[in-house]
């Protein structure tokens, strides 16, 4: 006997929900895997691996299981490879300073500034509605940031040496390049699938982050260590694989704001594990401003989906 398509309906979007969560949850590890890192190896060069491992196992993916991966119009490859890439490599290096300088809350709390940014980016670029609600939501979501990076610390094995400044700039410009990549996104997923977007824009990352770094005058160097090869891996298999496919598993399920909303668990967890491994407090307040970042940016993302739906006929 088979079940009804209500039951179901509603076993798949809970099985939804817990993919969004396992993907926000997922995601959350990025900072601690990358404080512990630190010790190991300069933090330049972690974004540089990550990405790396992540684009190897997506080309490996592509060869068994779909070869249109490698296929892409010179339109694709030019704005989705080597925009996104340079998008890609911008976040990847900003990033990791923002963790070191500003700890896992505080970096975490300044990327969750993007959707506010992608907000008055939609407004110029795409004409989108700038409403009284999203600025409202914005101002909390900027009162909440300022709060978390004030009352965190950022204690870490390179933290000492980049200072709190060098943080708060990383994380502004890894929120800047998400952004961006956001809105690429909107243009280019629809065209040439999200799995194609996703790896266009690693190997432009991966080349892009290679070439700034040897300008720089830091190549990136092999892992010093075993240690260092185990976190790297797992860094990329979490983060960037499973997280990924977590959330495109959720995204079949259920809508893209739940999906969206539930996933913003991720700094959340960030902050809980920094606390647990490397004693990286928050006070009073800065607890405070994580919450009003989480519920300004789940807020508007629950909005944009209500605006989205279609009306009863």
């Amino acid at each position: 006997m088979t079940e009804p398509a209500t039951t179901q309906s509603s076993r798949s979007r809970v099985v939804g929900y817990l993919f969004a969560l396992g993907a926000g949850a997922t995601w959350g590890t990025t900072g601690p895997l990358s404080t512990g890192l630190y010790g190991l190896m300069p933090a330049n060069t972690i974004g540089f691996w990550r990405v790396l491992i992540g684009t190897v196992a997506l080309a490996i993916w592509g060869i068994l299981f779909q070869r249109d991966l490698f296929r892409a119009d010179r339109r694709g490859w030019l704005i989705v490879g080597l925009g996104g890439g340079a998008m890609v490599a911008l976040f990847e290096i900003a990033y990791q300073y923002a963790i070191a300088g500003a700890g896992v809350a505080g970096a975490a709390a300044l990327l969750y500034t993007a959707p506010v940014m992608v907000a008055v980016l939609a407004r110029v670029v795409l004409k989108e509605a700038l409403t009284p609600t999203r600025v409202a939501l914005a101002f909390l979501v900027m009162a909440g940031v300022a709060l978390t990076v004030t009352g965190g610390s950022n204690a870490g094995a390179e933290a000492a040496r980049m200072g709190l400044t060098a943080g708060i700039a990383g994380g502004l410009l890894s929120a800047l390049s998400y952004a961006l990549t956001s809105l690429m996104g909107r243009w280019a997923a629809p065209r040439y699938g999200v799995a194609k977007v996703l790896f266009l824009e690693a190997i432009g990352g991966v080349v892009l982050i290679w070439i700034a770094l040897l300008i720089w005058g830091r190549p990136p160097a092999l892992p010093p260590s075993g240690p260092a090869w185990r976190g790297l891996l797992g860094l990329a298999a979490g983060s960037v694989i499973a997280a990924n496919l977590l959330f495109f598993g959720a995204m079949k399920r259920i809508e893209a704001a739940p999906a969206s909303v539930a996933a913003t668990i991720e700094p959340v967890v960030g902050s809980l594990l920094a606390l647990l491994l490397f004693s990286q407090k928050l006070t009073t307040l800065g607890w405070l401003g994580l919450l009003m970042v989480v519920s300004g940016v789940a807020a508007g993302y629950l909005l944009e989906g209500l605006r989205k739906q279609p009306e009863p006929v």
